[in-house]
């Protein structure tokens, strides 16, 4: 059992231990100690086992479904951390079966009922009511599990959400108790609640920590020794620095201290007094403090490692910019072949890439369609060995998962290599699934006076490929019944493999044939068209037609003529995407393209990457709704934009960036290797225009990635601060070979909070990996 210090709330296992409370006299030794868990719902002090978890904890035996054929039953048990499930082949021991875990906190959500292909595929086996999906974070494999009864399938679910908005209900101090709790339980290998030597220098070593060998006379750590070792490894000395060079007595911060912070260490000007009182409110655990208006270390840390205390400013992670603009003039979230989890020549197909596209804010997804059996159309990556899906299950997904996230429209992009036939097909699937999500009319009153605006089109789902006529024509009602004609996007291919020497006949030849007019009527503001030039286009096109571009036309678009493409974006929208030969599914930076002001910038979402790092920081803010308004500059056909020479642009000014990187807290390690610690560097970098493009790292630090010590400044002038992007790397120093990643977190310049601020590290994934982070101190000052 752990035990909490009523009046400070340290916390540490229970071994009969004084512990020196920091609100009192430091010689002052506080025996009163209440039970604590490490893991409990927020504002209590354990989770409260209700039926469900106690169900749960005796476990049981369900079937594990990998497809139509492999279905296996496993023993699943939740441990007794209330952290962990446990699962085996079988309930009783056996030799040759093996034993797994997983964390709750590595479960993102939990589907009832057939919501994955595999549960589908054995729908008529096992009812919907004893099927249920555990959906992990990052791009693990999601978990479908079959129980043997429905009661039992509903005990998980509503076991595993209640563990999970647990977990989500922590603050950082909660998960960094839990994070250590986690670390002791592997250390105390033969479970006796103590720990001799070896065990915990192996513990410090698991946590990326070195250890001298004369820390303790006895060979075991035990009593005071083990509590002067929990607040060991707890304690920010950095931040203590700071709370007593603003604390007037060298306990608290009174309120007046507190201002003072916040003006010159926080740097913020406005409603200090409140937001003093508000800070003492909502994070001081003391009671005595907050009836005397101050703050203690504790209220201090925990403020720091909150949101508010957060690099990101909380008021931009919430949906604040104009949304009643045309949708040219926004930065829209896209995904490229968004069907595959994987490659583009074996990978498979799959809905669920869809849902996860869906659910991280794409609001552009690509269907690829061909002719399939049964007069069915499929979904894959024609002429390789991609799996294939059918295209009704695809648009049911669509339709099912397409507003969860953000209500903001979403574009279906469509690669359209079907016969007539079936696409009449995937008209009527359109029309039938979609219903009235599906935008087939102008909206009312603007026909013809520009595209609508993301607000305009909210709940609505837009179709874009290739049309016949135009909106003109459909108003008039005189549209032939089909039309010959490139029915693919995919106007560049033979282009592309001119480029890189390879060919495809077979695509070529295929993008002629008859567009059916059912289809083609589902078109309605983004109808695709080949691009000819920016003079034809200024003269010629209308405001619904969209182009593609993949990103070598791309980039040679923007180095040959930038401005006028920026020009070009302010009037309609136009799509990038990744060239053919990037069969591994790699991606191209999007940022180039951005500084162009190119709306829907299609990345392979699947594939983890410092391209999708950008995309996942640019697309952060607002909400996370997919839509950013593009700066002002970009949206002007009166202004003049060049993004390779930005001081030419009316109203130019650089700011200055400065970052004092301090320290860095529970960094995980790399190398799994017994006594493998790694020597972590930290490095900044800046995207944005050319001009902009900078990178600067402090040293490493050999063997500390438990809490390692900086202290350098970097310092960048960036000269478009409205298209930058701040990239936070941290690595494991290697002399030999590349460096390993360790963590990151991207933002947009313009998100950046200054002052002393935490940055809460992601995965290669982009999923969080708490308790990890870096305390940076940030100045931002206009001029060069």
């Amino acid at each position: 059992m752990w035990v909490r210090c009523v009046t400070c709330r340290l916390t540490a296992p229970c071994l009969s231990v004084r512990l020196t409370c920091k609100e009192t006299n430091p010689s002052l030794f506080i025996r009163q100690l209440q039970p604590y868990s490490p893991v409990r719902l927020s504002n209590s002090p354990g989770i409260q086992m209700d039926a469900n978890l106690q169900s749960m904890h005796v476990g049981a035996v369900m079937r594990k479904v990998k497809s139509r054929t492999w279905k296996k039953q496993r023993y699943f048990r939740l441990q007794d951390d209330c952290a962990t499930i446990w699962y085996k082949s079988k309930k009783a021991g056996n030799a040759h079966s093996t034993c797994k875990l997983f964390s709750i906190s590595d479960v993102e959500a939990i589907r009832e009922g057939h919501q994955s292909e595999v549960l589908l595929s054995i729908a008529g086996e096992f009812p919907a009511d004893r099927c249920f999906t555990l959906v992990f974070r990052g791009r693990r494999n999601n978990l479908d599990l079959v129980a043997e009864s429905a009661e039992e399938a509903q005990s998980w679910v509503k076991g595993m959400r209640k563990l999970i908005e647990s977990l989500e209900n922590m603050d950082e101090q909660e998960k960094l108790d839990q994070w250590i709790s986690d670390w002791f339980k592997k250390a105390d290998k033969n479970g006796d609640g103590r720990m001799n030597f070896k065990e915990v220098r192996d513990l410090l070593k698991m946590m990326n920590m070195d250890m001298n060998e004369d820390h303790s006379q006895s060979g075991t750590l035990e009593d005071d020794e083990f509590v002067l070792f929990y607040k060991m490894l707890t304690q920010r000395e950095e931040v203590n620095k700071i709370f007593q060079e603003y604390s007037s007595d060298g306990q608290t911060l009174s309120l007046r201290d507190l201002e003072e912070f916040l003006r010159e260490g926080q740097l913020e000007q406005e409603r200090v007094q409140e937001h003093a009182m508000e800070l003492i409110e909502r994070y001081e655990p003391s009671d005595t403090a907050k009836t005397r208006q101050a703050m203690t270390i504790d209220g201090f840390l925990m403020y720091l490692l909150s949101s508010e205390g957060s690099v990101f400013k909380p008021a931009m992670q919430q949906l604040y910019q104009d949304m009643s603009q045309p949708l040219c003039h926004y930065f829209i979230s896209s995904s490229h072949n968004t069907y595959l989890m994987g490659d583009q020549f074996r990978g498979s197909s799959s809905v669920e890439a869809y849902i996860r596209a869906l659910k991280r804010g794409c609001r552009c997804v690509e269907v690829d369609s061909w002719d399939g059996p049964n007069g069915e159309p499929v979904v894959y990556h024609g002429h390789t060995f991609t799996s294939k899906i059918l295209f009704r299950d695809v648009i049911t997904v669509i339709g099912n998962y397409a507003f969860k996230t953000s209500q903001y429209p979403v574009i279906l992009s469509i690669e359209n290599h079907c016969s007539v036939e079936q696409q009449r097909t995937m008209a009527l699937h359109l029309t039938r699934i979609l219903g009235d999500k599906l935008l087939r009319n102008t909206l009312e009153g603007k026909a013809y006076s520009g595209l609508p605006s993301p607000e305009d089109l909210k709940g609505k789902i837009l179709l874009k490929g290739k049309k016949i006529g135009g909106l003109e024509e459909s108003l008039s009602g005189v549209v032939e019944d089909s039309l010959a004609a490139e029915v693919s996007d995919e106007d560049d291919a033979a282009e592309i493999d001119e480029e890189n020497d390879i060919t495809v006949s077979v695509c070529a030849q295929k993008s002629k044939q008859r567009l059916s007019k059912e289809l083609s009527d589902c078109v309605v503001y983004c109808k695709s068209v080949r691009f000819n030039s920016f003079k034809h286009s200024s003269v010629h096109s209308k405001f619904y037609e969209i182009s593609s571009f993949t990103e070598s036309k791309a980039k040679k678009h923007i180095k040959d003529a930038g401005a006028e493409f920026v020009h070009h974006n302010a009037r309609q929208l136009t799509r990038v995407y990744p060239n053919g030969i990037r069969t591994d599914s790699s991606n191209f930076n999007p940022q180039e393209m951005w500084n162009a002001g190119c709306q829907i910038v299609a990345l392979n979402v699947q594939t983890a990457s410092t391209e999708m790092d950008l995309n996942d920081g640019l697309f952060s803010q607002n909400g996370r709704c997919g839509y950013v308004l593009k700066p002002a500059f970009m949206r002007s056909m009166e202004k003049q934009f060049d993004p390779d020479h930005p001081e030419t642009q009316d109203g130019y000014r650089p700011v200055k960036l400065a970052v004092e990187v301090i320290s860095g807290q529970q960094l995980p390690k790399v190398n799994l290797k017994e006594g493998s610690i790694v020597d972590p560097l930290v490095r900044l970098e800046i995207h944005g225009v050319l001009k902009d493009q900078a990178k600067q790292e402090t040293r490493y630090i050999d063997n500390n990635g438990f809490n390692p010590v900086w202290r350098e400044t970097l310092k960048f002038t960036i000269h478009v601060p409205e298209l930058a992007l701040v990239r936070f790397v941290v690595e494991d120093h290697d002399k030999t070979s590349k460096n390993d990643f360790i963590g990151q977190y991207t933002l947009p310049f313009s998100c950046i909070q200054q002052g002393y601020r935490h940055i809460h590290l992601l995965s290669k994934d982009g999923t969080s990996i708490p308790p990890s982070s870096l305390f940076v101190h940030i100045r931002i000052k206009e001029g060069t």
